[in-house]
């Protein structure tokens, strides 16, 4: 079924709203959301109207986003973990499970768990994901590569997939290899990038040099995997925003999980963070899998939480992402990609205050995923990609966030339409 032309009293998050948009009390003013052909007509205080509608929903109150972006998964690894034995914990023991089953993937196989995972995206409101595809060597694709852009094509109106080819560093020492893996990149076709793993097990700065030297001659915006360990030593992150200052770099930077940060001195950690903000690099953190893999051993509770330092980023107006990463793999044994679950992991963890004004922002960026001009969503033309909750408030935001009705394009995908929001029943189908 179609959502009305008029979605009245809902709840947006702060960010969303102009600087001149009324309050009422401590929180936003209610908005009225007005459609027309699928898509964003305006987004205005709520008026009260003088005639009652049968094109209306009344919200009442309940919150509201746009769709979600998922910007960091792992689509060739997902639901792996029902056929594996025990898995040693940590990253570099989940790495060794993985190569091994691995061994035995099929184009039928990575197509099935792939697929499965971006319906349960799309379900869940995602409408921009972007997986990483491990690439392990210098003159052979990977199977997955060529069927998560099969994916992509297929679910192209759907979900805007990217793929990130995640490309150990050591494989960029050589400059004609690096030069190489990128040019195989760009044939690949629309929506790739370059990305690396960059951790101090592999540490060579010439090689991430060459790796940027060859994304910029190739037009390639680049995705890295940088210090997931907590090892106060590392420096990729630091490195990175020290290479993309020096040579200029053209295309835009994603920096995941940078857990390094949270185990470093904080002089020296402020001023990493000092040198990304004059630089354009997202970071994206991983609540759930970092959670789960840093401070890692048998038998042991952690001490350490593994997230990023989130809060001191975004004071320095550096864009920080949330994304859901390895999803039931020996990397994470849970997850649904649905990104509102590492939010509120992330919450937790880090601690982060106003969940649903402030922090939600870190789920609906797609524009922090490329270089250019800040747009926000739901603006007057956009496509009507809606979240309606259900059950959830701003106070306890995330929980209770799993009820809800997901529109695309103005269309019901996903859940069932309250029968209170909906005014001339008569004339509505409530499922």
């Amino acid at each position: 079924m179609h959502a009305p032309t008029l979605l009245q009293r809902a709840r947006l998050p702060r960010w969303l709203l102009p600087p001149s948009w009324p309050s009422a009390g401590s929180q936003p003013a209610l908005a009225d959301l007005h459609l027309a052909n699928g898509r964003v007509q305006s987004v205005r205080p709520h008026q009260t109207l003088g005639e009652v509608s049968d094109e209306c929903w009344d919200l009442n109150r309940a919150l509201v986003l746009p769709g979600l972006v998922d910007a960091h998964t792992h689509l060739d690894k997902a639901f792996t973990l029902p056929r594996m034995g025990a898995v040693q914990p940590g990253l570099l023991g989940a790495i060794e499970a993985m190569m091994v089953d691995r061994r035995s993937w099929t184009e039928a196989d990575v197509r099935e768990r792939a697929g499965r995972a971006l319906q349960w995206a799309y379900e869940a409101g995602v409408t921009h994901l972007r997986t990483h595809c491990d690439w392990w060597e210098p003159d052979a694709q990977p199977l997955a590569w060529s069927v998560l852009r099969e994916l992509a094509e297929e679910w192209s109106g759907r979900i805007t997939l990217e793929r990130v080819s995640l490309i150990p560093l050591h494989l960029y020492a050589d400059r004609a290899t690096a030069q190489a893996l990128a040019a195989t990149v760009t044939r690949s076709g629309r929506g790739a990038l370059l990305g690396g793993f960059v951790h101090s097990t592999n540490w060579d700065p010439q090689a991430l040099r060459h790796l940027f030297e060859a994304a910029q001659q190739h037009g390639l915006n680049v995705d890295l995997h940088v210090d997931e360990e907590l090892n106060p030593a590392a420096c990729g992150l630091a490195t990175t925003a020290s290479i993309v200052q020096d040579m200029h770099f053209e295309g835009h930077v994603v920096c995941g999980h940078t857990c390094a940060l949270a185990a470093q001195e904080e002089d020296a950690a402020l001023a990493t963070l000092d040198a990304v903000a004059a630089t354009p690099i997202t970071l994206v953190t991983l609540p759930i899998t970092n959670l789960l893999l840093q401070d890692a051993t048998t038998g042991r509770t952690p001490r350490l939480r593994g997230i990023t330092l989130v809060k001191e980023a975004r004071e320095r107006g550096i864009p920080v992402l949330v994304a859901s990463d390895n999803v039931q793999d020996p990397f994470c044994p849970v997850g649904s990609f649905d990104p509102l679950e590492a939010l509120a992991s992330g919450v937790t963890a880090a601690q982060l205050d106003a969940p649903f004004d402030r922090w939600s922002e870190a789920l609906c960026r797609s524009d922090w995923l490329q270089r250019g001009p800040a747009k926000l969503p739901l603006q007057p033309g956009d496509s009507a990609d809606l979240l309606l909750f259900t059950a959830a408030n701003s106070w306890g935001f995330p929980s209770r966030s799993q009820p809800r009705l997901v529109l695309r394009g103005g269309h019901v995908i996903s859940g069932p339409v309250p029968a209170a929001w909906v005014i001339g029943h008569s004339n509505q189908e409530v499922s």
